[in-house]
């Protein structure tokens, strides 16, 4: 099993934009009317929701970041490390899965009956989500301090309310969804298999 030491961290393309950026004040005036009716295994088939916002696509073209959304991404990871508000987003540290390298990235955490979760914004193509399959799950969480955990794959069905807990709190990562706050938990199953999302097991 590889470890994760205390080598820095080289920060992912791909992660959530840190609450209070240009692009999340834009990203939480954002409203969206479609809701899905179909359970797509792959985001890939659909445009990303948060291209519909100018100002979005600076930081988001065919479910990537652009340079600056990296750059954007890389300062979160930064602030989320450091352990600063908000509370539940913090920089998700996981083997690459061909460098071998420590990747980080900046997540949401929502919390649902008192359990953790982490959901991929981008699908099933995020670049953490491969690399946490390829790691088995193990990885580190960091926001102030570091923790290692184990992430465990959630079934489709479990995933709705997972889903809109994380759509309220993820102020920027709830962009790229087709579903606006508060949506019914049936609309959220009808997308569920397009998020990755994992419970977050301490080690």
């Amino acid at each position: 099993m590889k470890h994760l030491g205390k080598t820095r961290p080289f920060c992912e393309p791909d992660g959530e934009i840190l609450p209070g950026s240009i692009a999340e004040s834009v990203a939480h005036h954002q409203q969206y009317g479609w809701r899905g009716e179909e359970n797509p295994m792959n985001n890939s088939r659909h445009s990303d929701p948060a291209e519909r916002s100018g100002l979005m696509r600076l930081f988001y073209r065919n479910w990537r970041p652009t340079r600056l959304g990296r750059w954007a991404n890389r300062f979160a990871c930064w602030w989320s490390g450091l352990g600063l508000p908000p509370r539940f987003q913090a920089a998700l540290e996981v083997h690459g899965r061909t460098s071998g390298r420590i990747r980080s990235n900046p997540v949401v955490i929502a919390t649902v009956e008192g359990k953790r979760y982490l959901v991929s914004m981008l699908g099933l193509e995020s670049d953490w989500v491969k690399n946490i399959e390829a790691a088995q799950g193990d990885a580190v969480i960091r926001h102030g301090r570091r923790r290692r955990v184990h992430l465990v794959a959630v079934p489709l069905e479990q995933r709705a309310p997972i889903l809109r807990e994380y759509v309220r709190i993820a102020s920027s990562g709830r962009q790229h969804f087709p579903l606006p706050v508060g949506a019914p938990l049936p609309d959220f199953e009808a997308i569920a298999g397009r998020y990755p999302v994992y419970r977050i097991d301490l080690s």
